[in-house]
């Protein structure tokens, strides 16, 4: 009979399993929702109930708040309460955290909800191992020991003697029940100093005189021996900022608060664990097929930046793997790519700065080659006038010195007679002087105007500058019958130029006038010069010819280098002679003159 009840039972289940669970979560916390630690783990269950799965099951969370509701009829209250709740929900799976009242959730289970699967969520590995767990009950644990935390601080505090543990009163049956019996080895090893079980306030002056080889050791605070409730994790604030020492923990919850950090339980690993378990489950796996096993998700090493900052502690000491929370970001990492765009632009800025200092240098090389080509090209221009001057020159040169010959004979005869005529013979020397004198300044008007060297700018007086010119070509203008007609206005403020470069630039001018006027008629050669100041304050000198004029092609080119109209011409004095005058700061230009001829106008400004 008994074998038929109990197959009979066996297949009853069978046939129950084989059904699809309902895709319903019930989660039981054994605290109140007040828990920082309880906030992180409901947060990672659901993001990952959310993700991991296409067809999420719905969640119902219950908070039991045991520590704060606890009295000898309060299991019947819950049950009872559940029981109505719960008359019309079908539940699938069952998850508590309830590690230290775990008799309390199977029984709910066993009570209302016979048969459903429950997942233990993150139980310390010491305290699963003393359970006896019913059928169909699965999940997962941690490790959890007083020689992590202890560790952490030894790697981080060098010369490290004392652990100074502070917080409320370790117990039996508490959540950190098992470090009374890491006690022993951390005593083997360090100085303990024992500061649970005191009032808040007597804690925190007894932490503001610590060795400096110690390290402070939170073991959770929330009464104190006067009544006073703390939540964990405000106590922790307070203890770690009394402590003249570095605090260590062992919750995530702690991280933010004070704590330096080390190998810390998290919740929210716990959270995401205890889904992906539940999932399982629901999915089609038997709970009873899934072994408690330990988790390595639970622990993991975190710290406060701002703590190890604030104790001194190198990043290099922590344990490989380590995140590291608060850190504050480096410009680098707030502004980067600000930094490169302003990198990038200030680079460039750089290079174009560089090429253009680059090209004003070489801009300032060409500038002065150019002159020195102008300079010699206008040296060279000068010296081939010196072929058309030879006439000129002889002829200058020869009438002082057939005077001076003339002189001295008469000189010579004046003083032969028998009764000699000092007088006479004294006013033929003077005639000598001055055509001794004469002669030696056409000579040097000669190499001022063909002698090579650099440009020496003086106040110059454009009409004696025009003269000069004038006696220097006299003798090619009577040659070519050329009536000259100079119509300069005296009193001309005086012009800052290099004279011998002004007087090239008339000379050129002129010496074109006269060869453009050579097919005209000898009785209608004129050339015509005109000086003048105009009313914005410039000095004009017009050199007007009666030649055939300009073709207005010729006119458009004939400042252009090596072009010419002439068949042994160059094609380079008018180009020099513009940019001469343009060095001067001035203008040179032609124009066809009516009814017949050219005329050029140079325009020099006056010295302010």
């Amino acid at each position: 009979m008994r074998i038929a009840v109990g197959l009979a039972v066996a297949l009853s289940l069978v046939s129950a399993r084989a059904e699809p669970l309902p895709r319903t979560i019930l989660f039981l916390d054994e605290d109140t929702p007040i828990y920082p630690w309880f906030r992180q783990m409901s947060e990672a269950f659901y993001a990952t109930i959310k993700t991991e799965t296409a067809n999420p099951p719905f969640v119902f969370i219950e908070n039991l708040g045991i520590d704060a509701y606890d009295t000898a009829d309060y299991f019947n209250t819950v049950r009872s309460h559940f029981r109505e709740k719960y008359r019309n929900k079908a539940i699938g799976v069952i998850i508590s955290n309830a590690s230290r009242y775990l008799p309390f959730t199977l029984r709910l289970r066993d009570e209302l909800w016979p048969g459903i699967p429950v997942v233990l969520a993150g139980i310390q590995e010491r305290r699963a191992a003393r359970l006896s767990l019913p059928s169909n009950v699965t999940g997962f644990t941690f490790r959890h020991q007083l020689q992590d935390i202890v560790a952490t601080a030894d790697a981080l505090i060098p010369g490290l003697k004392r652990i100074v543990l502070a917080g409320s009163r370790i117990k039996q049956g508490g959540w950190r029940q098992d470090f009374l019996d890491d006690l022993p080895d951390v005593r083997a090893r360090f100085e303990v100093i024992d500061l649970t079980g005191l009032s808040m306030v007597e804690l925190r002056q007894r932490l503001t005189e610590l060795p400096g080889d110690s390290a402070v050791v939170y073991v959770g605070f929330s009464t104190d021996v006067t009544g006073e409730h703390y939540l964990p994790v405000e106590a922790n604030q307070l203890v770690a900022e009394a402590a003249n020492r570095p605090t260590f923990g062992d919750s995530e919850t702690y991280i933010g608060t004070g704590t330096v950090g080390g190998l810390v339980v998290s919740p929210g690993g716990i959270g995401r664990v205890a889904a992906r378990f539940a999932l399982r489950i629901l999915d089609g796996e038997n709970a009873a097929d899934i072994p408690i096993t330990n988790s390595e998700e639970i622990l993991r090493p975190i710290f406060d930046w701002r703590q190890l900052q604030r104790w001194g502690i190198s990043e290099n000491r922590l344990p490989v793997g380590s995140e590291v929370r608060f850190r504050s970001p480096t410009a680098w990492e707030q502004y980067r790519w600000q930094i490169l765009l302003i990198s990038t632009v200030l680079v460039l800025q750089s290079l174009l700065i560089a090429g253009l200092f680059y090209e004003h240098r070489r801009r300032r090389q060409a500038e002065v080659e150019a002159s020195r080509r102008m300079a010699e090209l206008a040296h060279m221009n000068r010296s081939a006038a010196v072929g058309q001057m030879s006439a000129s020159i002889a002829h200058e040169i020869q009438q002082p010195l057939a005077a001076i010959v003339m002189n001295a004979g008469a000189g010579l005869r004046w003083l032969g007679k028998d009764t000699p005529n000092v007088e006479e013979a004294a006013h033929a020397l003077k005639r000598i002087v001055g055509n001794g004198n004469r002669a030696s300044q056409v000579i040097e008007a000669v190499r001022a105007m063909f002698k090579k060297e650099i440009s020496d700018r003086t106040l110059v007086d454009i009409n004696d500058a025009i003269r000069e010119v004038l006696t220097l070509l006299h003798i090619e203008l009577d040659q070519h019958e050329v009536l000259t007609k100079a119509t300069l206005k005296e009193g001309l403020p005086r012009v800052m130029a290099d004279r011998v470069q002004l007087q090239q630039v008339i000379f050129n001018l002129v010496t074109n006038a006269i060869e453009a006027m050579s097919s005209t008629a000898a009785d209608s050669r004129v050339l015509r010069l005109r000086s003048e100041a105009s009313e914005t304050g410039e000095c004009i000198v017009a050199i007007e010819d009666s030649g055939p004029g300009i073709e207005p092609e010729t006119l458009k080119r004939m400042f252009e280098p090596f072009f010419t109209s002439k068949s042994k011409g160059m094609g380079m004095g008018l180009s020099i002679c513009r940019s001469i005058v343009e060095a001067h700061g001035g203008r040179l230009s032609a124009a066809s003159a009516k009814p017949r001829g050219a005329i050029f106008e140079i325009v020099l400004p006056l010295p302010q």
